[in-house]
């Protein structure tokens, strides 16, 4: 995502050209949102609670730096832009600069959210200005881009940011005609690099005046391992359609040129080829040059770059042009196969088993419930009272039997990414009771990529597969049981599958309105002042036998936040405030998952906390024991002014009251399934009633 604008100079030569060239950069057709920062901030206001944007001396760029002393409370400066223009497609190109510690955000602002969404970031130092290229997609509702700039907390660390341009087109398209180069990167070699050409060439699109183009060639090539890789900004939001562009090539027979797709874990996929039918042979000291139009189907459901590669034998030699790269979301032909859309895949089984089938030749095996939670039995993951799948050797009365589960085709030459939670009910002397099977639909065979090998009961644990095949393939889960004793009731619950690799995000890190508590509390604060116990993050079961969770809702095996009882007094509380919200006229939904397991357990309430209101407002309140499943709750509130959601946890009369929190969500309108039954029931007298 981080781009540097030049190339071709020295670390010290390139800031003073950089700052020089960039003045003509912004473009006449820039759209509302744009700014370039000389000596005002356009249309662009800071929030006057965070720190102070200053101009540089030139006047050409703004800078916020390390907290002043009066202002280490503010630990960030905010800019809000105007409302994005109403676009089918544009692009937002951001030059700015880190020192030090600091970090830069780029956010959406909708109205009625009390959350803004998140759509870059970057963390790491610069020696130079860098480009970042944003995509944005249309929006049925209208938004405003915020900027919001870290500095940090150590010495001589700042951001600065030179301009923001937004166009309308697709990032990932160039003509070469800008300074910045549309973001694009040259990956340096130190024989061979890709550069700027001018005029030469007879480019139909630019008849009156000369053009600019990107050129390699071979003077200095000396092995065929000398490879020029001009790279594209890397893609933000899913795109699939035709992508274009012109070429010129002379001694194809010393160089190879390609075109690849390139994920963040740097892995490629060749997308297209120049081959001998279509090569320039055109002498390139001729006065007429031929332009080669290509189009490539360019799928791009998670990040990636183009990356346009030219390889060279140094014995031949030869050059490649290219220019005028356009995309279109439209497909390059008829004949063109769609992107597949994994969603087909996913179930949560709560209206049936979706597009799953089992083998017809055997009686159905695995089974869909909806288990009644108590305090011996934990029920589906998705709600905690809802349905999933039980495969339950119990009620079989067999021996040796296989319980399959046939998912619907996956086309081949993909990569996909699958979820799913599974859980162990009982006792169970076998730690492979379920399996998960590629089919393959054309040879009929089925090769095992994952087996359950833990033994922890009573916990839906999540199970994370990249899963890539050149061939369309089938996912088959399979539970088997060999003898009576050695069995396991085995539950399945929501399997999704999505493209792209597990273990690479699919967007930006850090999304404000969710938390899971996997990286700490995500802005959610300790109430020091209005409480007597904080708290505690923690993974794995709770120390006291018999209350709280045995692992978390999100994995498993992640973290939550939960009371410890028994370092508490009857009637103690424990209160984790939000950050603040802003308000809205419409409705909002906060979800939420809670465990409350005890034959102590106390209370755990949602409260609402405003300037304008002399008491917390009681949203929402639960009280007792429930039952040893995590539960999701909803909940719908309004409220027009900045605002604070508070979880308030109240210790009950035992040590087992232990209360745990986990998979915080706030959402733009009303909760679909909203269960806001509040009690004013009190545990401990009138100290926790709130009117």
């Amino acid at each position: 995502m981080e781009r540097s604008v030049y190339w071709r100079f020295t670390p010290e030569k390139m800031m003073n050209y950089l700052l020089l060239v960039l003045l003509a950069a912004f473009q006449v057709d820039a759209l509302p949102g744009s700014c370039s920062f000389e000596g005002n901030t356009c249309d662009y206001t800071a929030d006057p609670a965070g720190l102070s944007w200053t101009f540089s001396f030139t006047g050409h760029f703004i800078t916020v730096d390390e907290s002043p002393q009066e202002e280490q409370k503010k630990e960030k400066a905010v800019l809000v832009g105007p409302e994005v223009a109403q676009q089918d497609w544009s692009c937002l190109q951001l030059v700015y600069q880190l020192t030090g510690s600091a970090s830069l955000q780029l956010l959406r602002r909708s109205e009625g959210e009390s959350f803004d969404h998140m759509l870059w970031s970057a963390h790491s130092p610069s020696e130079s200005w860098n480009i970042a290229s944003i995509d944005l997609q249309n929006s049925t509702e209208p938004y405003k881009i915020v900027i919001e700039g870290r500095p940090g907390s150590s010495e001589g660390s700042s951001v600065s940011i030179f301009e923001v341009a937004i166009s309308e087109k697709y990032c990932i398209e160039c003509d070469f005609e800008e300074s910045h180069l549309c973001g694009y990167t040259n990956q340096w070699n130190s024989n061979v690099n890709w550069y700027v050409g001018r005029g030469v060439p007879n480019e139909a699109t630019y008849s009156d005046r000369p053009g600019q183009y990107m050129y390699v060639d071979s003077v200095h090539a000396k092995t065929l391992q000398d490879v020029a890789k001009l790279v594209t900004p890397m893609t933000t939001v899913p795109m699939s359609g035709c992508l274009s562009f012109q070429y010129q090539q002379d001694h194809v027979e010393g160089h190879l040129f390609s075109v690849y797709s390139r994920d963040r874990a740097g892995q490629y996929q060749e997308l297209w080829k120049a081959d001998l039918p279509e090569s320039n042979h055109v002498d390139w000291r001729a006065e007429t040059q031929v332009w080669i139009p290509v189009q490539v189907a360019l799928r791009a459901p998670y990040p990636m770059e183009v990356v346009f590669e030219a390889s060279f034998n140094s014995l031949k030699g030869g050059r490649v042009l290219l220019d005028n790269i356009s995309f279109s979301p439209e497909f390059c032909s008829a004949e063109t196969e769609p992107t597949f859309d994994p969603k087909v895949a996913n179930c949560d089984f709560e209206l049936g088993i979706c597009q799953y089938t089992q083998n017809s030749e055997n009686r159905e095996m695995w089974k869909r419930v909806s288990v009644q939670p108590n305090i011996y039995r934990i029920g589906d993951h998705t709600t905690g009272t809802g349905s999933f799948l039980l495969a339950n050797s119990h009620f079989t009365l067999q021996s040796g039997y296989v319980s399959q589960l046939y998912g619907p085709p996956l086309p081949g030459n993909q990569k996909y990414c699958l979820r799913f939670f599974y859980s162990l009910r009982g006792f169970s002397k076998t730690n492979q009771a379920l399996a998960v099977y590629l089919y393959d639909t054309a040879s009929a065979k089925q090769d095992k990529i994952w087996t359950q090998t833990g033994q922890t009961s009573d916990v839906w644990i999540q199970v994370e597969l990249t899963i890539q095949s050149q061939k369309a393939i089938q996912l088959v889960f399979i539970s088997t049981c060999k003898s009576f004793w050695t069995c396991s009731s085995v539950g399945l619950d929501d399997i999704s599958v999505s493209l792209g690799d597990c273990e690479l995000p699919l967007g930006p890190l850090r999304v404000p309105s969710y938390c899971d508590f996997e990286t700490g509390l995500s802005g959610y604060t300790q109430d020091k002042q209005g409480d007597e116990a904080d708290w505690v993050l923690i993974k794995g079961p709770t120390p006291t036998s018999y209350t709280g969770p045995k692992g978390d809702h999100t994995t498993g095996a992640g973290h939550y936040l939960h009371i410890e009882a028994s370092l508490m007094l009857p009637g103690h509380r424990a209160r984790l405030a939000s950050s603040l919200l802003r308000g809205s006229r419409g409705p909002q939904c906060l979800l939420f998952f809670y465990h409350m397991y005890g034959s102590g357990t106390g209370q755990l309430s949602i409260l609402l906390r405003s300037d304008l209101e002399e008491k917390d407002r009681l949203l929402w309140v639960r009280n007792g024991e429930q039952g040893i499943s995590w539960f999701r709750a909803s909940v719908s509130y309004q409220h027009d002014h900045q605002h604070q959601i508070i979880f308030e946890a109240t210790r009950g009369p035992s040590i087992r009251s232990d209360i745990a929190i986990d998979d915080i969500i706030f959402q733009k309108g009303p909760c679909k399934d909203a269960d806001q039954q509040i009690s004013h029931i009190s545990l401990f007298g009138d100290q926790n009633i709130i009117e």
